[in-house]
C-alpha cells in the first residue's frame, strides 16, 4: 500500500513530502520509535510490527497513529541472495500505514508506505555504496513511497541524505555520539571534554559548561539534528538545496565525494530536477558546472538549438554582472556598436554559451557566480568543450571575438585551433573602451541590419527549439506573427490566433489550446499525459493519469489528452512520476476544453 504519503514540492532528488497519518508530518523528518524515550524534536510514528510471523504468527496491527514497521527478519551483512529470499517472509497487504524493510536487492518487490533500508549504517562513510544503494532503491519503489534510513543521520550529513533522495532519519546515531560525549554540530563532532564553551544556543546547551553533561550532550544533538531538518526543509522549498549542500558538504570528505558521485548519476538527477525554478542558482564553486540546470542548458544549447542569424557575423561577447545580460550597461554598448548586423553569444561561466535569443531561458538569467577575473582549469576546459560543440556544425561566415584577455581570449583561441577556424580579435584593452568598439563597429561595415520583427521570431523559435526539442522552432512556429514588444512577446498564426507566450520570468514558452493542437499534430514529439474520461479543472491529480511521456520534467508545458477533454498545463511531476503516483497534483491546468 502506498496512501499515506504525499510529495508536495521537488529539488532534485530531495523532496518536500507528508506523512499524512492521525497527526501530519512534513518530511524530510525526524522519527523515533513510539515508545522511545528520546529528547528533542523526534516525531514519534514508528511502530514495531512484531517478529517475522510464520503459520502460528498473526499478522501485525496497527492504524493511522503511526507507520508499522512490518515484520521482517534482519540477516548479517553480505548474507549470499538465496539464503536471504530462503528466510525471507511474505509482507501481508495492510490497510493501515506501514513500512517494508528491503535491502538493494530487493526493493520494489514490498510496496509500502515506507521503504526502510536495511543495513543503513553500513554505507555511511563509503560514497559509492551509499550512492549506489540509495539511486537502486529510489528508482525501484514507488514515488509515493518515502525512503527512511535509520541509525545514520548526524548534523553534519543530513542535508546530504536528503539531497540524494532520504525522506527519514532517526536520531539513533545522533544519541550514541553523545552517550559517547560527542558534540555533534553541522560541520565537526567535538569531544566533550574538548569544549571550553558550548557553541550552540539550544535549550540544553543554556546550562554553564561545568555543568553540562552527557545526557544535556544527547539532548543538543537530537536538537541540532532537528534544527538542520528545519533548515533543509526551508532550502528545498526555496529550491536552493544544492547550493547549500555544495558548501555543507565539504565539511567531510565522504559526503564530497557522495555529491560527485549523484552528479555523475545524471539520469537519476536530472528526471527529478524542475526544468524551471523561482530561485537564483549560486555557483559559488567549481562544482556548479556539474550541476543537472548547467549540463542540461549546455546538452540543449548544442544539440536542439539552431543558429538561425548564421547567414551574419558571429560576435562572441562577454557575459554580464547583470542578468538578463541586454540590461546591462556593457551589453548596452555591445548592441549599438553590432546594430543588428551580427549574431551575439555571450560565454560564461558556469552557463558554457548563450545565444542572445535564450538570454531570459533558465537558467542564463537566474544564476549569480564567484567573479575574482581569472578563469581555473575546469571553467575553460568546460566553455571550451560547449562552445566547440556550438560552433561545429554551424556555419557562420565570420567569427568575431570581442572578448577581453585571459580566460575568455585563451577559450576562443582554443576552439579556433580545435576546429580550424579564423577568429577576429577585436579588444585592443577592454571591451567597452571607445576603441574596442569602434573596432568591432568596423568589423560589421557592410552588413546589413536584420528586421527587428526577424529577432523576434526566430527567438520565439529557439526558446521552441530549446524546450520541445530540435525542429520545434520552425515546425510550430514558421508562420507567426509576434506581438508585443520584447521580452513580452506572443506568437500568432498567419490568421492572427494566439499560439504561445513567452514567459519573461523564465524565458519559456506557456501554448495556448491552438499551440497545443499544433504540437500533437506536427512532427514534433508531444510530451503528452493522457487522462481518465473527465474535464479537469484547475489541476490534474495523478490518480487521474493513465499514461505520461516518459521525458516530461516538471516545469514542463504538456498536452492533457483525454476521451472528455484537451488541454494544456504545466507539469508538477516528472512523466514517470505521473505514471507511478497515487497521490498529489500532477499538471497545473492553464487551458481545457471538453471534447
Amino acid at each position: 500500500m502506498t496512501d499515506y504519503f504525499e510529495v508536495h514540492e521537488r529539488d532534485a532528488a530531495a523532496r518536500l513530502g507528508e506523512l499524512r497519518l492521525a497527526e501530519s508530518v512534513t518530511t524530510p523528518a525526524l522519527v523515533d520509535d513510539v515508545d522511545a524515550d528520546t529528547p528533542g524534536a523526534a516525531h514519534p510514528l514508528l511502530r514495531d510490527g512484531g517478529s517475522l510471523w510464520g503459520q502460528d504468527q498473526p499478522e501485525p496491527e496497527g492504524d493511522d497513529s503511526a507507520v508499522t514497521v512490518l515484520p521482517y527478519r534482519g540477516l548479517p551483512a553480505g548474507t549470499p541472495d538465496e539464503v536471504a529470499d530462503a528466510f525471507a517472509g511474505d509482507y501481508p497487504d495492510v490497510d493501515f500505514p506501514s513500512a517494508a524493510v528491503v535491502s538493494p536487492k530487493n526493493a520494489g518487490q514490498h510496496p509500502a508506505d515506507v521503504t526502510v533500508l536495511s543495513g543503513a549504517p553500513g554505507y555511511v562513510g563509503h560514497a559509492q555504496a551509499f550512492v549506489d544503494a540509495v539511486t537502486s532503491v529510489r528508482d525501484v519503489t514507488p514515488t509515493d513511497t518515502a525512503l527512511y534510513l535509520p541509525g545514520v543521520a548526524t548534523p553534519r550529513n543530513v542535508a546530504t541524505l536528503v539531497y540524494a533522495g532520504v525522506d527519514l532519519v532517526d536520531p539513533d546515531r545522533a544519541v550514541i555520539r553523545g552517550t559517547e560525549g560527542r558534540y555533534l554540530t553541522t560541520d565537526e563532532a567535538y569531544f566533550l571534554e574538548d569544549l571550553e564553551e558550548l557553541p550552540c544556543a539550544c535549550p540544553a546547551c543554556q546550562v554553564p559548561r561545568e555543568e553540562f553533561d552527557r545526557e544535556d550532550c544527547v539532548e543538543h544533538n537530537v536538537n541540532a539534528l532537528a534544527a538542520e531538518l528545519r533548515r533543509v526543509r526551508r532550502r528545498i522549498r526555496d529550491g536552493r538545496l544544492r547550493d547549500y549542500i555544495e558548501g555543507q558538504a565539504r565539511q567531510d570528505n565522504w559526503l564530497t565525494a557522495t555529491v560527485r558521485l549523484l552528479d555523475q548519476q545524471y539520469g537519476y538527477v536530472e528526471e527529478r530536477t524542475p526544468l524551471i525554478r523561482r530561485a537564483q542558482l549560486s555557483a559559488a564553486t567549481e562544482d556548479a558546472i556539474r550541476r543537472v540546470e548547467i549540463q542540461r542548458f549546455a546538452e540543449r544549447v548544442t544539440e536542439r538549438y539552431v543558429p538561425r542569424f548564421d547567414d551574419r557575423p558571429l560576435v562572441l561577447i562577454p557575459c554580464s554582472a547583470r542578468k538578463p545580460y541586454s540590461d546591462s550597461q556593457s551589453h548596452k554598448q555591445y548592441h549599438d556598436a553590432v546594430h543588428w548586423r551580427a549574431h551575439m553569444v555571450s560565454m560564461t561561466s558556469p552557463i558554457g554559451v548563450v545565444p542572445q535569443e535564450l538570454e531570459l531561458t533558465y537558467p542564463a538569467q537566474h544564476y549569480d557566480s564567484v567573479v575574482t577575473g581569472e578563469w581555473s582549469a575546469n571553467e575553460i576546459e568546460f566553455v571550451s568543450t560547449v562552445l566547440e560543440r556550438y560552433l561545429a556544425d554551424a556555419d557562420y561566415p565570420e567569427i568575431i571575438a570581442h572578448v577581453p584577455g585571459g580566460g575568455y581570449r585563451d577559450i576562443c583561441e582554443r576552439v579556433e585551433a580545435s576546429l580550424g577556424l579564423d577568429v577576429t580579435y577585436t579588444v585592443t584593452d577592454h571591451p567597452t573602451t571607445a576603441d574596442s568598439l569602434a573596432n568591432l563597429a568596423a568589423e560589421l561595415e557592410g552588413w546589413d541590419t536584420y528586421r527587428k520583427s526577424t529577432r523576434e521570431a526566430n527567438t520565439i523559435r529557439a526558446v521552441a527549439d530549446y524546450q520541445f526539442g530540435a525542429g520545434a522552432g520552425d515546425e510550430l512556429f514558421d508562420d507567426i506573427a509576434t506581438q508585443g514588444r520584447y521580452p513580452q512577446l506572443r506568437a500568432d498564426s498567419a490568421d492572427g490566433e494566439q499560439l504561445a507566450a513567452l514567459a519573461q520570468q523564465y524565458g519559456v514558452l506557456s501554448l495556448t489550446l491552438a499551440g497545443a493542437r499544433r504540437w500533437v499534430e506536427s512532427d514534433v514529439p508531444s510530451k503528452t499525459v493522457e487522462i481518465e474520461p473527465f474535464v479537469p479543472h484547475g489541476s490534474v491529480l495523478a490518480p487521474g493519469i493513465t499514461d505520461a511521456s516518459d521525458d516530461i520534467r516538471v516545469g514542463d508545458d504538456v498536452v492533457i489528452r483525454g476521451d472528455a477533454a484537451f488541454g494544456v498545463g504545466r507539469a508538477q511531476m516528472s512523466g514517470p512520476e505521473m505514471r507511478d503516483s497515487s497521490r498529489g497534483i500532477a499538471v497545473q491546468m492553464r487551458h481545457v476544453e471538453e471534447q
